[in-house]
């Protein structure tokens, strides 16, 4: 342990002396640095909980979207179904209407046409008796 200890220092001292000396190579000092130390977050458990807590958090809003959209479209649903039966009702209920009209309007018409047959019948009678 004190072995990585001294061996780290060592190498901090001679990146911060490289550094130092030339101010060009900076950036790619800072890149390696940055490299290192994502390898060691890597190694550890630290960025795998900020990655599952930020998907975690990407997961629960769409989760909770997906529940309002479908929740939306089964209203939507419902309330066509009910559109639907009270649509049905209302056609079954003009349907009776029609039919108790059709009866009878030809209730009467059998009337009329009996009528018409009594009178043509009264004519012929009349017609022959002159």
């Amino acid at each position: 342990m004190s072995s990585l200890l001294s061996q780290n220092k060592d190498e901090l001292f001679i990146r911060k002396s490289l550094s130092d000396s030339c101010p060009a190579s900076s950036a790619a000092n800072t890149r390696s640095l940055r490299h290192e130390r994502l390898s060691r977050l890597g190694s550890s458990s630290s960025s795998d909980v900020s990655n599952d807590t930020s998907t975690n958090h990407a997961e629960s809003y769409f989760l909770r979207r997906e529940n309002r959209l479908s929740a939306k479209k089964k209203a939507e649903e419902e309330k066509m179904n009910s559109d639907y039966k009270k649509m049905y009702e209302k056609a079954l209920a003009t349907n009776q209407r029609l039919k108790s009209r059709l009866e009878t309007s030809k209730q009467d018409l059998a009337s009329v046409q009996d009528q018409l047959q009594t009178v043509q019948v009264c004519k012929l009678i009349s017609f022959w008796a002159i």
